[in-house]
């Protein structure tokens, strides 16, 4: 598995138009573009810094996995994302070294992506998403 960078670093809010005002106003960051991923139920702003980005994560419903998120931790880093050049061996890979992957087989992600996301009971804790862009 070629792990090219990280991509970016996911955090769940309640409010992504009041979140952004601390990412922009405060520290003078620019946002991307936002989108809805409806088969994830969320909204994503993007903002870039270098190679990477922070994204921000809204639920669209009360039962999507960011609200279930948030009901359980509370606002904060969700995740974290790195870059591959191929998901679909880097999924076989980990999988042959014994890591349970929350998704099988790549999914549509925010920006285009191709995403898998690996297991955090696996991963310390730490919620790992795979992105291939």
């Amino acid at each position: 598995m070629n792990i090219l960078n990280v991509d970016h670093i996911g955090v769940a809010v309640k409010n992504l138009d009041e979140t952004l005002k601390f990412y922009q106003n405060i520290l003078g960051l620019k946002l991307q573009g936002t989108e809805v991923v409806q088969e994830q139920k969320v909204k994503v702003a993007f903002i870039p810094i270098g190679d990477t980005e922070v994204e921000l994560l809204e639920s669209t419903e009360v039962d999507g996995p960011i609200a279930k998120y948030i009901d359980k931790k509370g606002e904060g880093l969700q995740h974290i994302a790195f870059r591959v050049e191929n998901i679909e061996e880097a999924i076989k890979e980990l999988k042959e070294k014994g890591v349970k992957m929350i998704d099988e087989k790549p999914r549509y992600g925010a920006g285009g992506a191709k995403i898998a996301f690996c297991h955090p009971k696996d991963t310390n804790g730490v919620l790992i998403e795979l992105s291939e862009r």
